[in-house]
């Protein structure tokens, strides 16, 4: 059963002016994300009082999604329509890093990168906008020198995903699995043993990130909230917190200087149709009690 407790939080706006934001990520202390349509990632440097002042790190002609660096610090991000993985070089010009067009289904879409470059890739597994049918797919594995593999455990829309302190095992969201399942990774950044993690049913897990007790946040998409879930495996011993959000919410980030702020993204819609070119979509914080930890 699972133990569900509903609680309140008071919101501070950090930024608005977004059209989608998306792959929030604490990084060299400020927090970074990009926005889908309007074609940028950002920086966020948070003021004493909880606002934030945008800083646009890079703009590019396409969709960019989930965010990452490798151990040089060169910043990784998904380029969503044509499915790769492009890098920013020191001098600022962007390349390809990985084509991930044989291994993916639909978009590519967020990540988690390891502290040694490795990147566990989700795609949508079919085309969602274009209305086809519900089909599972598999992440993507990509090498620091921009090889690419496909692991071979089906999941249905692997989202979100978080790397335990360890580097040890990975936890991936299913968005339409309702479900976070977890692989043990090999000592080759390969993933074995999958296994259920936590059965989270009428929610849509998204973007999400990991806490010191072990705990995952995750936006739901389905909702205006906020999940925390302590998963065992078993889904008699399930634990959640549900904390209603400002708007509809698709990713969030523990950040801050001691890790006990929750960033959430949220936005009117996930739909170009929608939302491209609103700027309706912002970024709100809220303290918490359990730190960051683990990637990303």
């Amino acid at each position: 059963m699972d133990n569900s407790t509903q609680m309140h939080a008071d919101w501070t706006l950090v930024i608005d002016g977004i059209d989608f934001g998306e792959g929030p990520r604490w990084h060299e202390g400020r927090l970074w994300f990009s926005d889908f349509y309007q074609q940028t990632i950002s920086s966020v440097e948070i003021d004493p009082d909880g606002s934030g002042t945008r800083h646009v790190e890079l703009e590019f002609d396409g969709r960019p999604s989930g965010l990452g660096w490798l151990p040089d610090g060169r910043l990784l991000f998904v380029s969503m329509l044509d499915r790769r993985i492009m890098r920013r070089e020191n001098d600022g010009s962007v390349v390809v890093h990985a084509d991930l067009s044989d291994v993916t289904g639909g978009h590519v879409n967020d990540m988690v990168v390891s502290s040694a470059g490795i990147a566990y890739v989700g795609n949508f597994g079919f085309d969602f906008e274009g209305g086809d049918s519900v089909e599972a797919t598999t992440l993507a594995i990509v090498r620091p020198d921009g090889s690419v593999t496909a692991d071979a455990h089906p999941l249905l829309f692997p989202n979100g995903a978080v790397l335990t302190p360890s580097e040890r095992t990975l936890m991936v969201g299913e968005t339409f699995g309702s479900q976070y399942t977890a692989f043990t990774i090999a000592d080759d950044g390969s993933l074995t043993e999958p296994r259920i993690w936590a059965n989270v049913e009428g929610t849509a897990p998204d973007g999400c990130t990991l806490d010191d007790e072990g705990a995952i946040w995750f936006s739901d998409a389905l909702g205006r909230q906020i999940v925390r879930v302590v998963g065992s495996g078993d889904i008699d011993d399930l634990s959640t917190t549900h904390i209603g959000t400002p708007n509809n919410t698709y990713a969030c980030m523990l950040g801050g200087d001691d890790g006990t702020t929750l960033f959430v993204l949220t936005a009117d819609d996930a739909s170009p149709d929608v939302v491209a070119g609103t700027a309706t979509g912002a970024i709100y914080s809220t303290p918490v009690e359990v730190s960051h930890a683990g990637r990303p």
